[in-house]
This record gives structure tokens, sequence and C-alpha cells, in this order.
């Protein structure tokens, strides 16, 4: 057992990670990150390219930027988050710029662009300054629970390095929680990390999740790869086996009319819309979006290929850990929440922002939490380190009953009920209800018997953390009983204006959601 102290742990490498840990060590704090893969390659942003939220700061743009996709998230979003978002991204990107360095490309008038990022190249910088800036990197190191102290606060955390082969724990002053979202280990790319465990962690210590409704998100990606840009298909005309066109499949809707087809057919594409400065524009953008077709000889577009869609869940869904402060806090003390792990709401309302607005979240949340986590720890003082702690990890890892192991069962069952079309998002109750009953009988023998040894405990702890999203996200889903954002249900196709409120959810033996009670400050 390795045993470490420290003002700020940070759990996660990706974006939000990086500039929470980088934020917290520029207020002061003594900071650790420890990360499930390795800080700088690891999670969807470093394997891909993405637009940003960046706008410049002129009024008409600002409000033309929050108003766009307002009605697309069933007006859920917060005008003052939204705003706040905008102004910390800008200021982020430019300190990329200038601090970092990143190679922005430029205009024709040698103005740069700093409305995208090449994962890669970013989240390479990322680690650079990280280090740079004295933070303790423990890579290949994920956190497996919570610490908290006599009172519930949340006092650091325990984890597995699995390079060494061994145990850790962190007592911290407070705690960032950047682990990402849950893609349910669909096989989109980058994603193989992203398996929720962080709001589990959260649950545990007693924390309240958002908008675990509108968590179906899934992607359009060519069938013979897990690359996903889906912004490229608005480009794309769709077609069915027989080579007529799939109406509908271009438009807002669009993904649903691929969904439903899939069930019966093959769906074809062609990106035939896009210009050739567009194309050019694309092939700067995501370079290896277009690898999988140059290996196969295939020119999207002129060439059909065919495609499918991919889960991603809570990474381009909106829901999470919900934030309850300006400096991304939870319900729970010490405990901070940024990026992909904390729900998306706040900006997107009920509709994925997709890559650019998930980017401005992660740098955004990331500095206010990191910030805010310093700011905690320094008030706790000495007495931060000096604290009696108890482990807060329960299912994967302190059964119920006799020990057993078999996370891959546990994963296979949770991914029968997330993953098809039909009953995540082509919604209907009369699928929802007994696909919900699954998930909890095999929440209760996974909380009963599940625990593996040695690094089996990550397996194990990502078992039951994807059950319990499942759970949350139904759960969620049946409770609201209309059509909302992403949220579609077949049976209930209509907007309810008495149920413009966001759902908070919470539990895990009993999963219960109620309205939120007031709005979040911004």
């Amino acid at each position: 057992m390795t045993d470490l102290t420290a003002d700020v742990l940070v759990a996660g490498g990706g974006p939000a990670g990086a500039w929470a840990a980088i934020k917290a060590a520029e207020a002061g704090a003594d900071v650790v990150l420890a990360d499930k893969g390795y800080l700088g390659t690891s999670g969807a942003t470093a394997s891909a390219g993405t637009g940003v939220w960046y706008v410049e700061p002129e009024p008409e743009a600002r409000e033309a930027a929050m108003a766009s996709r307002e009605a697309l998230g069933g007006y859920l979003a917060d005008r003052g988050w939204m705003a706040r978002v905008l102004d910390q991204t800008y200021a982020n990107m430019n300190e990329l710029a200038e601090v970092s360095r990143y190679p922005f490309p430029e205009d024709g008038n040698g103005r740069q662009i700093r409305r995208g990022l090449q994962g890669p190249e970013y989240m390479r910088r990322m680690r650079v300054r990280v280090r740079r800036s004295g933070v303790r990197v423990l890579d290949h190191s994920p956190v497996t629970e919570l610490l908290a102290d006599g009172g519930g606060a949340v006092a650091g955390a325990a984890g597995y390095h699995l390079r060494e082969d061994r145990p850790f724990r962190v007592r911290a002053g407070a705690v960032v929680l950047a682990t990402g979202g849950c893609a349910f280990l669909s096989k989109a790319l980058g994603c193989d990390v992203n398996t929720g465990d962080g709001a589990l962690f959260a649950a545990e210590a007693g924390a309240e999740l958002s908008g675990m409704e509108f968590s179906n998100a899934y992607a359009i990606a060519p069938a013979f790869t897990s690359v996903t840009k889906t912004a490229f298909y608005s480009f794309a005309t769709f077609y069915h086996a027989d080579g007529t066109v799939l109406e509908g499949a271009g438009s807002q809707r669009g993904r649903s009319v691929i969904a439903r087809t899939l069930l019966s057919e093959p769906v074809l594409c062609r990106i035939d819309r896009a210009t050739p400065e567009d194309q050019r524009a694309m092939r700067l953008a995501q370079a290896n979006f277009f690898l999988p077709f140059d290996r196969q000889g295939i020119d999207p577009f002129t060439d059909l290929f065919p495609v499918t869609l991919l889960a991603e869940g809570t990474v381009r869904g909106t829901g999470g850990i919900r934030i309850t402060g300006a400096d991304c806090s939870t319900t729970v003390p010490g405990l901070y929440a940024a990026g992909d792990a904390s729900t998306r709401e706040l900006i997107c309302g009920g509709f994925t922002g997709g890559g650019s607005h998930n980017a401005a979240w992660a740098m955004s949340s990331g500095t206010w939490a990191g910030k805010g986590a310093a700011g905690y720890a320094a008030g706790l003082g000495a007495r931060a380190g000096a604290r009696t702690v108890h482990a807060l990890g329960g299912a994967g890892v302190r059964p119920e009953g006799p020990a057993a192991g078999g996370h891959a069962d546990y994963v296979a069952a949770v991914q029968a009920e997330v993953l098809p079309y039909d009953k995540n998002l082509l919604r209907h109750g009369g699928r929802l209800t007994p696909a919900l009953d699954v998930l909890d009988r095999t929440w209760r023998q996974l909380r009963g018997t599940l625990r593996e040894e040695g690094a089996g405990i990550v397996r194990a702890r990502s078992a039951a953390a994807m059950t319990a999203h499942a759970r949350w996200m139904y759960r969620a889903a049946l409770t609201r009983t209309e059509t909302r954002g992403m949220h579609k249900r077949q049976d209930l196709p209509d907007q309810d204006p008495a149920q413009h409120r966001r759902l908070v959810t919470g539990g895990l033996d009993d999963i219960w959601t109620r309205p939120e009670a007031e709005a979040v400050a911004s």
C-alpha cells in the first residue's frame, strides 16, 4: 500500500482533470492527479480533434451562441452558466495559445483560429504543463473509492497502481472527480476508460446526479471503425440498402431515423454535400476520421459506405454529478466535479452540446473545480491530512454476501439493456420498465457477491458503475413522462410545459428522482 497526502486529489487525466490540477497548483495547493490511463493519451479527447465553444466577447455573437441550442435542450440550460463558460473558455483558449504555445491554424490574415483543438497535441501540452506545475502524476492508477472523515466530508481516495500491482491511498483536503462519463464499453473511440466510475464514487458519498434521462447519446460511425465525428455527417446523404434515399436521416431527429432503419437493414452513407473547401477543413480538423477510409480505398465524399450508431452515454449526453456551487462543488463537503463526470445541463439543457460545448465545459469546470478544491483544502489547514478516514466503496469492493468474481457477466447484462437502439434511443415505457427491472436484479446480484482481487477490483468497480448508471438513466427516463431534448419517448411524443424542470436523481440500492427545488446558483 502506497500512502500519500495532498491538499487536492484530482481523479482523472482528461482535459477537465488536467485543468483542475493546474489551477489548484497555481492556487498554492499540493496536488496529486491519479489517472486510469496515461495523462495525455487516455480518454475521448486525446484520441481525436474537437471543436470548442469559443466565441469572441461581442454581445451579439455571445447572444447568438447562447440562443442557438436552447430550444434543442428543452430550455433547461442556465443563461448565467452559459455566459460564465463562454468567458472562461475564451480565457483558457487564449491561455493555451500564450502559455502552452498551442499551434492554432491561421486564417488568410495571419490571425489564429481558436475554435478547435487537435486532441493529441492539446493533451500532450496539457501533460507538460501539469508536470511543470509541480503536480504529482500517478499514471495507470485508477481511483476505486472515496474516503470520508467522521462528519461525512470527502477526505481523499483509494485506488490501484496497475503497473506496480499494488493499492494506494491519498489523504486529501478535497477531491475533484474528473473521471469522464459512461459509454458502457460501446467501443466508441477513446471511451474504453469511460465507465462512469466517478458518479458511482460520488453517489456512495451521498452526492446527487442531474439530467440522467439525457444520457442516451449515440454517435454515427462507419460500420468498420470506432471513429465518430457526427458533425461531419451534417454534410451527408443517407441511403437504404437498395440505394434509395433514407428520408429524414439528415435532420435533427436523424439518428432516430437511422436507428429505426438499422433494426431491419443496413444504412449507407456518402458525405456528398461537402464542398471542396469543406472537405479540406474536415481533413484539417480531424485527420484520424479519414484513416480507416484511406486504408480501405474508400473516398467518403464520393463512395457509399455503411454506418452504425455507437452509444456514448454520458460522454456526449448531458447527465452527471449535480453541481451546486459556482466552484463546481457538490452536495458533499470536500467533493468537486468537472468535465463529463458532472452534469452539462447547465449549458446544454437536455440535448448534447457535442464536442464543442463539452470541450468548453471541461476546461471551464476544471478551472473552477481546481480553484474551489484548493480553497476548501486551505480552509482546513493542517487538520486536512490528520483526519481519521474511512472508505466509502460498496458494490464491487465490499459485497454483502460471499465474494465471487464475474465482472464480465455483469457488463454484458448491462450492455444488453442499454446498447440496443429500441431500448435506449427509441424509448418507450413498455420497454424501459422491463429493462429497469432486469437492471435492478443485476444490481442486487452484483451488490451481493461481486469482488475481484488485485487489479480485478478496477474491473469490478467499473461493472458496478455501469450498472448504477443504467439504473439512474432509466429511472429518470421513466419519471420524465414527456419528450424533451434528446429524451424522446415514443409513447409520450409531446413536450409537457408542466415538466419544464430539471430532475435530480440519487441512491444506489434504492434509486430515487425528484424535481430540482430551485435553480442552480450561477
